[in-house]
């Protein structure tokens, strides 16, 4: 009988293996050491980006600062010139006021029926003091003078009658309040102070 010894064959055979699974095992390393690279490479390319994309964006950011300082001081500077242009107009309103009322006054008044002999001003009240036909006259004057923008109500004070150069005259007095606050128009203004005028006096 022949005998035929495997021994070398299966040692060679286990030897081919090892070096097969070490071949695959070194492989698999180079291959993922290389995916590894690529990965590094990429990621390091990405944020080399983001770097130069950040760097950019607080230039950006450097430069909307001064915008926004700029904006900021224009922002004041319009609130500066707001402030003096409120205060010259303010200004020219007192300036205009008393030439607005005195006008308004003179065109109130009953042409060669009524004389104003005397008007003072204080604060928000305006006192005047004249002489007239006849009382009718007192009363007109006083509706007119509630219908104007700058008087808001008209109080009758005293009435008398005297004699000059042989002729009956009405003296009487008025005190007005100032219309200071916002200018409502005539026609709605009059129909708000209809019935304030004082009851027209009885001649005496």
């Amino acid at each position: 009988m022949i005998k035929i010894n495997l021994l070398p064959f299966r040692t060679a055979k286990k030897l081919e293996n090892i070096r097969m699974q070490v071949s695959v095992y070194i492989l698999t390393v180079v291959l993922l050491v290389a995916v590894l690279g690529f990965l590094f490479i990429r990621l390091g390319s990405e944020l080399n980006e983001n770097r130069d994309k950040n760097t950019q964006l607080k230039k950006e950011l450097e430069s909307y600062a001064a915008l926004l300082k700029r904006v900021d001081e224009l922002k004041k500077n319009r609130e500066d010139l707001k402030g003096k242009l409120d205060v010259i107009q303010a200004l020219e309103a007192q300036k205009a006021g008393p030439v607005m009322l005195f006008d308004e006054i003179s065109i109130a008044v009953p042409k060669g029926k009524l004389f104003l002999k005397g008007l003072s001003e204080s604060g928000d009240k305006v006192t005047m003091t004249g002489i007239a036909k006849d009382y009718d006259t007192v009363a007109l004057f006083m509706t007119r003078l509630e219908n104007t923008k700058s008087i808001k109500t008209v109080t009758l004070g005293s009435t008398n009658k005297s004699e000059v150069e042989g002729q009956i005259i009405n003296n009487f007095s008025l005190t007005c309040t100032k219309d200071l606050g916002e200018q409502a128009p005539k026609a709605e203004k009059g129909k708000a102070k209809k019935g304030a005028v004082k009851a027209k006096p009885k001649k005496r």
